[in-house]
């Protein structure tokens, strides 16, 4: 069986590889597109774009191609547009409103109950 042991160089190139890892940076939707269309208006070189934002050329290729795929599908019809932030934190803030609501009927119906057993429990 063959065990390989490892060396203090190993340990330290995987312990590398962990901290990039978990401290790698996640670009939102927006940047992602604007970054993308920067680089369709051609001002400067890809290569130059991408050392500018501090990424690699194949991550920008990917989502280069995953915009144009995307703009493709949607004039095609192929995909329901999704909510955009103001219209979920509109239906967010309208959920909480219903919700509000069914909590006070929910007490209203309770006290209806206590009224008319008379007892004061809870005999659902």
């Amino acid at each position: 069986m063959n065990t390989k042991k490892l060396t203090d160089k190993d340990i330290a190139e995987k312990t590398v590889r962990d901290i990039r890892r978990a401290t790698r940076r996640k670009y939102s939707a927006e940047e992602k597109i604007r970054i993308v269309l920067e680089g369709l208006r051609g001002e400067d070189s890809i290569a130059e774009l991408c050392r500018k934002e501090g990424i690699n050329q194949n991550l920008y290729y990917r989502w280069s191609k995953e915009f144009l795929e995307a703009g493709k599908k949607r004039l095609a019809g192929d995909v329901v547009r999704e909510a955009t932030s103001d219209e979920v934190k509109n239906l967010r803030q309208e959920t909480l409103g219903l919700k509000e609501a069914v909590a006070e009927l929910l007490m209203e119906n309770r006290l209806l109950k206590k009224s008319v057993l008379g007892d004061g429990g809870d005999n659902i």
